[in-house]
C-alpha cells in the first residue's frame, strides 16, 4: 500500500557523503560505531517520521512516498536539493578582541552561534577568526540508504515518536510519558525525569514547540497540543520507634 502525505511510518536510514562515503548520520548503531560517529547519548532505532513535515529535506519525502513498507532504496540527492550550495557570503572574518572580549580561547574546529546562527572555526590568522557559516554539508551531493520498517496508526505512539526524535532527552522514558486526547487537545505529561535535565529553559521550549508543531500540522484529529507539568509530593514513610530491650531477671 502506497505511502501518503502526512502517513507515519518508522524509517531507518544511513546517510553518506557520495563523493568520499563519509557516513554523516545513520539509525544503525553498527553502522555509527563503524564511522566513528556514534552518539552514546542517542537510542539508535528506526525514526519516527510524518511524512512530507519538516523532519527531513523535501526531496527524501518525495522518494518515501513511492515507497512501500518493507522497501528498501539508494537515493543520491544534489547538493541544490539537498543542504544547499556553498555561499561565500556566510564566511566571516571576525576580530580576535571579540572572542577576547568574551574570555573565548577560539581553535580550528570551535563550533560556535553568533546571533542564533551556529557556525564552525576554519582558520585562525594573526588578529582573525575566519568562521563559516554554511552547513557542514554545503557543496555535497548526499546519498541516502532507506527502509521502509513499518507504518503507524495510533495517535498516541505517533505522538511519543516524535518526542524521542525532538525532545532529545536520554534520560526521559517515552513510555512513561501520558497522552489524553480529548475535543481535538492533545494533553502531555512527560515522564518525571524530563524535569532533571542539564537545558536551559530555552532550548526545552523550542524542543516541545516542535513537537508541538509536528502533532498538529501532521494527526488530523488535534488542533491543539498541551504540555502537563505535574509535581508530586513524596509520601512521607512512616517512622516506627524500636521498643527498649528489657532484660529478664536471668540477664541481669
Amino acid at each position: 500500500m502506497p505511502i501518503d502525505e502526512k502517513d507515519f511510518v518508522k524509517l531507518n536510514y544511513t546517510g553518506r557523503v557520495k563523493e568520499t562515503g563519509d557516513v554523516f548520520d545513520t539509525t544503525y548503531e553498527e553502522v555509527a560505531e563503524e564511522a566513528g560517529i556514534k552518539n552514546e547519548n542517542k537510542d539508535y532505532e528506526p525514526m519516527v517520521l510524518a511524512v512530507g513535515s519538516s523532519q527531513l529535506i523535501p526531496k527524501l519525502h518525495d522518494e518515501i512516498k513511492e515507497l512501500e513498507v518493507g522497501d528498501k532504496k539508494t537515493v543520491v540527492i544534489p547538493c541544490e536539493e539537498a543542504f544547499g550550495k556553498r555561499d561565500p557570503s556566510l564566511i566571516q572574518l571576525i576580530p580576535m578582541r571579540e572572542f577576547k572580549k568574551q574570555n573565548i580561547n577560539p581553535f580550528v574546529g570551535m563550533p560556535l552561534t553568533l546571533e542564533g546562527n551556529p557556525g564552525v572555526v576554519r582558520t585562525i590568522d594573526g588578529g582573525r577568526v575566519r568562521v563559516d557559516f554554511n552547513h557542514e554539508l554545503a557543496g555535497k551531493d548526499i546519498e541516502y540508504e532507506l527502509e521502509i520498517v513499518d507504518t503507524i496508526a495510533d495517535n498516541d505512539e505517533k505522538i511519543k515518536g516524535l518526542i524521542k526524535v525532538y525532545y532529545g532527552n536520554p534520560t526521559l522514558d517515552v513510555e512513561k510519558t501520558e497522552i489524553e486526547i480529548e475535543d481535538a487537545v492533545a494533553k502531555i505529561t512527560l515522564d518525571k525525569l524530563a524535569g532533571f535535565e542539564q537545558r536551559s529553559v530555552q532550548e526545552v521550549t523550542l524542543s516541545k514547540f516542535r513537537v508541538a508543531r509536528e502533532i498538529y500540522e501532521n494527526i488530523e484529529e488535534i488542533e491543539k497540543v498541551q504540555f502537563i507539568d505535574e509535581y508530586e509530593k513524596p509520601e512521607e514513610e512512616a517512622e516506627t520507634e524500636e521498643a527498649p530491650e528489657v532484660l529478664s531477671d536471668d540477664e541481669e
